[in-house]
């Protein structure tokens, strides 16, 4: 892996998404890679262009007019390397979550062994699975073949078996799939991705290739009790690119100049999220949320180890999926006044047809950071079941996603991803203001001291310390005796009780010694330390007390609910 700065003086990273296109540069100051600007434009890949090119073009132009510096030539056409009157730059990379849905079909053995973990590997991508099938499908082999044709894939996920376990029953499998693929003509025909019993690997490439292209990777299920899908999420991560390389016009083109193959942005967010989980506080799990418009990415990683989720729900054209599935009060119960239901529907859904459009009153504002915290609970509720252990405390909780970092304020922003993701513990909450996470995974590919030095010069915005304890004490009852001790030697003491939202008093950067007394069996974190001595650093929502209980109930009473939820912000100065 390349690390040398002389190697990647200036990097030019391009996110393509389904709304917009992002350009951002980075480049070295005083000796230390920095963020320099973004340029922003919106998405050219619908009619009548089709191209993202012509997105990326304005997003330079952008780009070119914040900083003053010349990146395209007279054609238009991206200047590669820099050159000797500082024009251009020398390293490209890209990131794209636009284009069409891929569809998949996921094929296993054991409904809770090879096909779950294949289903969580087709989980990781955006795609949708449209058809799976085990070894306890009943259906007869002609109506299994029928349901592939009908399904018309675009990826077959192939698992099942450990390495050197069942054999037959795999190529069982392989042989229907074969049959799908002398059917089909052939520019219809689905990829293959084989991660099962590694020793039929090459005997299933041969029998395949001849049909269509197969990708072999390392068994997602190595033993009965063993799970690794990090090989196959990276070799699923260059299939996605090949089709999206077909269908994403333009993507092909920013592909050839740049240092590595394009990257979905899940992918690439996963890979910064795994990065912090290999700190020094790896005895904590990291979480990020990236919340798009028309998917979600959860991404979770202890000591190393990632979980990536890629849901097919956001904040603009994916809001139509989540409020399918939805019960319309699970989202009103967090507005703080009083808006009908019929006019938080019609907003939302409005919402979902224009996804550019932006709040201009307070109610239409509530409306979205209601649905907001709505989203992100339901995405990270799902994905802790994938956890090893769901009490787990995080360190940091890393959000992303332009609903949640352009709020009012920062504390708006803290309020949402407190309510959404609910932590336990003691942790830091930083805010990805710039959308920046996946475009820095997409370059520690080829340079790992950017993407460091860059997160070091606080680039992720620290909204704050959180202590968040579990208790069973009723609403009210004091939980915890707290000592606030300041550099200077000044001090501050409070009781914090069951239920309130307490905000401490500390400056961005300013660091404080904390000590906490427990009282009434509650618990500073999971793990059941009762009491702590510790130090925080302030972030610009200071550092907050989040005592209101786990999982976080509302009252059922609407004047009561609202006056609670009125009362929350408050203390946080929102």
């Amino acid at each position: 892996m390349t690390t040398s700065i002389i190697d990647a003086e200036t990097v030019l990273a391009l996110d393509l998404g389904s709304l917009s296109t992002r350009a951002f540069l980075f480049d070295v100051v005083d000796g230390q890679y920095r963020f320099i600007a973004r340029g922003t434009a919106p998405t050219t890949i619908t009619a009548p262009f089709r191209d993202v090119l012509e997105s990326v073009h304005k997003a330079l132009q952008h780009l070119g007019e914040i900083t003053g510096r010349v990146l395209t030539d007279e054609g238009g056409n991206l200047i590669i390397p820099t050159q000797s009157d500082g024009s251009g730059v020398d390293r490209l990379v890209t990131t794209y979550s636009a284009g069409p849905e891929a569809q998949l079909v996921v094929a296993g053995l054991l409904s809770d062994v090879s096909l779950e973990s294949a289903q969580r590997l087709a989980a990781s991508c955006y795609g949708r699975v449209v058809e799976t099938i085990g070894l306890n499908d009943r259906r007869p082999m002609a109506v299994q073949l029928d349901a592939i044709l009908a399904a018309q894939p675009d990826i077959v996920i192939l698992a099942g078996g450990t390495d050197k376990g069942a054999s037959r029953s795999v190529l069982k499998l392989v042989e229907l799939v074969l049959m799908a693929c002398r059917v089909l003509p052939q520019d219809h025909r689905p990829q293959v991705l084989y991660a099962g019993n590694q020793v039929l690997g090459k005997k299933i490439k041969d029998a395949l290739e001849k049909w269509t292209a197969v990708k072999l990777a390392s068994n997602v299920r190595p033993s009965i009790d063993q799970e690794d899908i990090g090989p196959a999420q990276e070799a699923l991560s260059q299939i996605f690119t090949e089709l999206a390389q077909r269908n994403l016009g333009g993507l092909h083109a920013l592909g050839m100049m740049s240092s590595v193959p394009p990257s979905p942005s899940a992918q690439a967010f996963g890979r910064m999220v795994r990065f912090f989980s290999q700190g020094e506080n790896a005895v904590k799990g990291v979480l990020g949320v990236d919340l798009g418009a028309s998917s979600t990415v959860v991404a979770s990683a202890f000591a190393g180890h990632l979980s990536l989720d890629v849901f097919p729900l956001g904040m603009g054209k994916g809001l139509s999926k989540a409020l399918q599935g939805s019960d319309l009060r699970q989202i009103t119960q967090w507005i703080p006044m009083h808006v009908p239901e019929v006019v938080v529907r019609d907003y939302l859904w409005q919402k979902s047809l224009f996804p550019s459009t932006v709040p201009i009153t307070t109610e239409t504002l509530a409306i979205e950071q209601a649905m907001t915290r709505y989203l992100i609970h339901l995405v990270v509720d799902q994905s802790i079941a994938h956890w090893p252990n769901p009490a787990l405390t995080l360190e940091p909780i890393l959000a992303s996603g332009s609903s949640v970092s352009q709020a009012a304020t920062p504390a708006q922003s803290l309020m949402m991803i407190l309510d959404g993701v609910q932590p336990l513990g003691i942790t830091t909450v930083f805010l990805d203001q710039n959308g920046l996470a996946a475009s820095l995974g997409a370059i520690a590919r080829f340079n790992s001291v950017l993407p460091v030095q860059v997160i070091d010069s606080g680039v992720f915005l620290n909204l704050g310390t959180v202590i968040c304890p579990v208790s069973s004490a009723r609403y009210g009852t004091p939980i915890l005796k707290i000592r606030v001790e300041y550099a200077k030697g000044e001090e501050n003491q409070l009781e914090v009780r069951q239920g309130q939202l307490v905000s401490l008093p500390l400056h961005t950067g300013q660091v404080a010694n904390v000590k906490i007394q427990a009282m009434h069996n509650t618990e500073v974190d999971p793990r059941g330390k009762h009491s702590g001595d510790f130090q925080i650093v302030g972030g610009v929502c200071g550092a907050v007390i989040d005592a209101r209980g786990r999982p976080l109930t509302l009252p059922p009473d609407d004047s009561r609910r609202r006056e609670m939820i009125k009362k929350w912000n408050l203390a946080l100065g929102g």
